[in-house]
C-alpha cells in the first residue's frame, strides 16, 4: 500500500505547529536598549533643556556674581546628561552649553565655562553612573580643576597681557607675610614656598567646592529620579548630627 502523498502537507504542517512557540515566553528575545538613539525627540528636548540651564547660570553668575551659590550648580546639568542618556549626549549637552554661551557672550567667556565646568559635569556623570566612592570622585575632579584654573590663568592671561599667576603669587606673599607676623616669624618666605602654599591653597578651595557639588548633587538628583552614591558613613553622621541640632 501506497503512502498518501496528500499527508505530507499535512504532516509538515502539523511538525511546525508543534515547534512553535506556544506562549510569550518561548519567543526569542530580542536585546533590550536601555538608552534611545541620540536622535530620538526626547534625548534632544533635554539635552536642550539641560544645556539652557547651564548657560542660564553661567549667564546669571557673570552679571550677578553670587559667588559659591551659583557656581555649585554649573556642572550639575551636564552630569544629569549622562546619567539620564549616557556619554553621548552629556558630551552633546556639554557642547551645545558651549554654542551658546560662545553666541551670548564670546568665544573667550565660554572657554572659561569648559574649564573646568564643562568637562567637569562629565566626569562627575561618568562617575556616579559607575557607583564609584565619593573619595574616588571628588579626587578626579579636584586634579581636573585645578588643572582647568590653571589653563583659565593661561587663557586670560594671553587675553588680558599681563601675567596673573604673579597677581596670584603677590596676594599669597601678603597672606604668607601677615601669617609669619602673626607666627613671630622674622624669616621672609621663599618664592618656591609661596608657589607650593599657592598650589595648596587652589587645592584646598577645589577640594571643599567639590564636596559641596557632591551634596547638592544627593539631595538634588534622587528628588528626580537619578540618585547619586552615598556619601561616606562619617558624613552622613555628621549630617544627621547636624539635623538633630
Amino acid at each position: 500500500m501506497s503512502e498518501n502523498p496528500s499527508s505530507q502537507p499535512l504532516d509538515e504542517a502539523t511538525s511546525r505547529t508543534d515547534s512553535a512557540p506556544k506562549s510569550a515566553e518561548d519567543l526569542p528575545k530580542l536585546p533590550h536598549r536601555e538608552i534611545p538613539p541620540i536622535s530620538s525627540p526626547l534625548v534632544m528636548v533635554e539635552s536642550a533643556f539641560l544645556a539652557s540651564t547651564a548657560s542660564l547660570l553661567w549667564l546669571i553668575n557673570y552679571y550677578f556674581p553670587l559667588g559659591l551659590l551659583w557656581r555649585i550648580f554649573f556642572p550639575i546639568p551636564i552630569a544629569l546628561a549622562y546619567l539620564r542618556w549616557g556619554k553621548r549626549t552629556s558630551w552633546m549637552t556639554a557642547l551645545v552649553t558651549g554654542l551658546l554661551l560662545s553666541v551670548l557672550m564670546g568665544p573667550p567667556l565660554s572657554l572659561q565655562f569648559f574649564l573646568p565646568y564643562g568637562f567637569l559635569g562629565i566626569l562627575l556623570g561618568s562617575q556616579w553612573k559607575r557607583q564609584a566612592p565619593w573619595f574616588a570622585s571628588i579626587a578626579w575632579g579636584v586634579l581636573l580643576t585645578v588643572l582647568g584654573i590653571g589653563v583659565r590663568l593661561v587663557l586670560l592671561s594671553v587675553l588680558i597681557g599681563e601675567n596673573l599667576w604673579i597677581y596670584l603669587i603677590t596676594q599669597v606673599t601678603n597672606l604668607a607675610d601677615w601669617l609669619f607676623i602673626k607666627l613671630g616669624l622674622i624669616a621672609q618666605p621663599d618664592l618656591l614656598v609661596i608657589q607650593a602654599l599657592a598650589i595648596v591653597m587652589i587645592t584646598i578651595n577645589a577640594i571643599l567646592y567639590l564636596l559641596i557639588v557632591h551634596l547638592a548633587a544627593w539631595l538634588l538628583l534622587d528628588r528626580v529620579g537619578n540618585p547619586i552614591p552615598s556619601p561616606p558613613v562619617w558624613l552622613q553622621i555628621l549630617l544627621d548630627q547636624e539635623e538633630v541640632r
